[in-house]
């Protein structure tokens, strides 16, 4: 009989059931669960199915950059999504951001920044990441895995991180997180102004110099989500490709 799989005292039915998610797989450790709900998708997992593991050993964040994932440090979590409008998930990285940070706000010591397109931070370092990765069938949508690393303890050896509240009960900090993701996994077409708006309040990076994705200054983003950078030639938007800041910064 295989051994049950318990998450801070809660097997998979309990948090099926904690969270109101159809299915939840739990894993003590694992590579990804990015790879594992990608896998869970391909053969039917419905919209709302969690990957949820203690520890990762090849967690990644964009770009397939490592993302440390020690065990009881922090939340490791894929889920599946299975949208069927496309300018939604365009914007769904910044969406999935927004809701995040007004949860992290309860956990942090300040208000949560974000860094476009994918990133929250507080004044220490990085706090949060969220990677969504689409697959498609015949030009639609087949699925969505969205991922988010929260770290409640610092990392050790990672330049630029931080934690939140190591002493924060972490299946109430689940539940919120995977509340924040369906909701904004549900919303529809491009970023509101209001959504605009709040995203300016927190953008990490407006005014401030970039290397990447082009030499200029940052002046936020476009409704679709675009970052906006104002270079020699003018201001242009960029879809893809990583923001980085010249000099010593985020």
């Amino acid at each position: 009989m295989a051994e049950i799989v318990r998450y801070d005292g809660h097997d998979a039915a309990a948090l099926s059931a904690l969270l109101g998610a159809p299915r939840v797989v739990v894993f003590d450790s694992t590579a990804s669960t990015m790879d594992d709900a990608h896998g869970l998708a391909a053969v039917g997992a419905p919209s709302g199915t969690v990957v949820l593991a203690d520890r990762q050993t090849a967690g990644r964040g964009r770009a397939g950059r490592h993302w440390a994932s020690d065990g009881g440090h922090g939340i490791w979590m894929t889920v599946v999504e299975r949208p069927n409008d496309v300018a939604a998930v365009e914007v769904l990285s910044i969406r999935l951001g927004l809701k995040a940070a007004r949860v992290l706000d309860r956990y942090a010591s300040e208000p949560v920044k974000l860094k476009w397109p994918n990133d929250l931070f507080v004044a220490a370092g990085k706090v949060a990441g969220i990677l969504v990765e689409a697959r498609w069938r015949a030009r639609r949508i087949d699925w969505v895995a969205i991922g988010v690393g929260v770290n409640l303890r610092t990392p050790s050896g990672v330049a630029n991180a931080a934690g939140l509240d190591p002493t924060a009960a972490r299946i109430e900090l689940l539940a919120e997180m995977f509340a924040a993701v369906r909701s904004a996994a549900a919303g529809r077409s491009a970023l509101t102004a209001s959504e605009l708006e709040e995203f300016a309040s927190r953008d990490l990076s407006a005014g401030r110099r970039c290397i990447e994705p082009a030499a200029g200054i940052v002046r936020g983003i476009t409704a679709g989500g675009e970052l906006l950078v104002d270079t020699a030639s003018g201001v242009r938007s960029f879809r893809d490709g990583s923001l980085i800041f010249s000099g010593v910064g985020a």
